[in-house]
């Protein structure tokens, strides 16, 4: 299979200098241009800041664009949306240390994620796109894998080099030098709601997979009772979040793009208590302190909790043998 044409083979340097701060785009799903506003922009003038705006362990909360719902197929996304070079741009520029200081709760996560993906291929070459600093890799690698890493972060790209030995390529997925069905699973956590065209990276790793292959993709769910009980204070609604996908439209995408379906499950993540605390600074400052000082007092601040409000899914879905 031919690889898709990256959007940076296409860009000439004189597009980039003259791109503008947001751009109008068609449902990234079904290409319609009919909608309805769900949230008006809630940014207003406040300056885009990489690591404000596009560092995994953001609190900017409430802070976005437009956010619309396709009249046609029902996918939730931002438009108008930031030009794609400045995605690429931001997430290049970030360095989210902070990452780290709370990397144990990931650990747990990825790993009950990696047993998840074990069931359907328990062993082959694996690519993390958005591997980050490698957290998910490493476990990957560690339990047999041989691993590869996609990662925008020029920062993240070099913690993750060091960690496993596989290549890591600094950049998107679809501009990365992979070979046409050399991996047997490729993985997306928590990422495909970041991409500007996430149909355009689908494909791209569709054309990296090979028959039978295994692609593993977990989301927020817009459409989960508690993102419907929240509304707009629902904390997912964010800058960095372009796509918004349910269960029905994130399978559906996949179908289009040539997936089968292989199972759909909720979501549970790991996290240190004095992490959770920090997460209600957003909304209430006051008792995040209070909560953090009665946690490390308690002695049980380092502690790691499951958390599942039932708004985050992973499918699965396979690259058909034939």
């Amino acid at each position: 299979m031919n690889r898709p044409e990256s959007r940076t083979a296409r860009s000439t340097a004189r597009e980039r200098l003259s791109m503008p701060d947001r751009v109008a785009v068609r449902c990234p799903l079904c290409g319609a241009d009919d909608y309805e506003v769900r949230f008006e922009d809630r940014l207003g003038d406040v300056p885009v800041d990489p690591q404000v705006h596009y560092t995994s362990t953001s609190s900017a909360f409430g802070e976005h664009g437009r956010i619309v719902r396709c009249r046609s197929c029902r996918l939730v996304y931002m438009n108008p949306r930031p030009h794609h070079h400045a995605v690429q741009d931001n997430y290049a520029a970030v360095e989210d240390t902070r990452y780290l200081e709370e990397e144990q709760g990931r650990v747990e996560t990825f790993a009950q994620s990696l047993a998840y993906v074990q069931r359907f291929m328990p062993t082959g070459r694996l690519l993390d796109v958005g591997c980050h600093v490698g957290t998910f890799l490493t476990l990957a690698e560690q339990a047999g894998y041989e691993v590869a890493g996609v990662e925008p972060s020029r920062w993240a790209a070099d913690v993750a080099r060091d960690r496993v030995g596989g290549s890591v390529h600094c950049g998107a997925v679809e501009d990365a030098p992979l070979p046409d069905g050399g991996y047997d699973v490729v993985t997306l956590w928590d990422v495909i709601e970041h991409l500007p065209d996430p149909a355009l990276d689908i494909r791209a790793i569709h054309a990296a997979l090979r028959p039978g292959g295994v692609f593993a993709v977990s989301t927020m769910d817009v459409d989960s009772l508690f993102a419907r009980v929240a509304g707009r204070r629902w904390p997912w609604y964010m800058q960095m979040h372009l796509v918004y996908f349910s269960r029905q439209t994130l399978c559906e995408m996949l179908r289009r793009e040539g997936f089968q379906i292989a199972d759909v499950s909720l979501h549970t993540r790991r996290v240190r208590l004095s992490y959770l605390a920090s997460r209600l600074e957003a909304y209430a400052p006051p008792l995040a302190r209070l909560v953090s000082r009665s946690l490390k007092l308690a002695g049980i601040s380092e502690r790691t909790v499951g958390i599942s409000l039932g708004d985050i899914f992973t499918v699965v879905a396979r690259k058909p043998s034939d």
